[in-house]
């Protein structure tokens, strides 16, 4: 699955949208109100993406290149907080990933998203629901990129 857009704004500015402490929430609410994550962002990294009860995935930064691509690799679930790493559930899916890859273009900054994720019927209602969700929540971001508000920098 793959999603782009193009926001008119610089690449750092977008970059600083997407793993912002304090925009992160805000763009990310298309997947769920409370969405949040605790990680450092820097590759190797765990991180750990979650809604409002304290719910949601465990994954690890494969890869963070500064103001052009980061790569997130799924693990597991977290379900009240308990980490699942091996249940059969957390096995359809587990391994896959969110790349995310910025560009200018004509002073502006196309945004790409690939998921790689397998295509088996298992997976078929969570395609489904990231089909919908994710060109609202890029809309979030491109709104957010596009404000005068001046974004701090993600320090990793």
């Amino acid at each position: 699955m793959e999603f782009k857009i193009e926001i008119d704004a610089p690449k750092e500015k977008v970059w600083n949208v997407l793993w912002g402490e304090k925009t992160y929430p805000m763009w990310t609410a298309a997947f769920g109100e409370g969405s949040r994550v605790e990680t450092d962002w820097k590759k190797g990294s765990k991180a750990l993406f979650l809604g409002a009860e304290n719910s949601g995935m465990v994954s690890r930064i494969v890869e963070n290149i500064p103001y052009d691509y980061m790569s997130i690799e799924h693990l597991g679930m977290v379900m009240n907080g308990i980490e699942d790493l091996e249940s059969e559930e957390v096995k359809r899916w587990a391994g896959a990933k969110e790349n995310y890859t910025l560009k200018d273009v004509d002073a502006k900054t196309e945004l790409h998203v690939f998921m790689e994720m397998d295509d088996t019927e298992d997976n078929k209602a969570m395609i489904e629901m990231f089909a919908e969700m994710w060109p609202k929540a890029l809309a979030n971001v491109k709104s957010l990129a596009e404000q005068d508000e001046i974004i701090p920098p993600v320090v990793v």
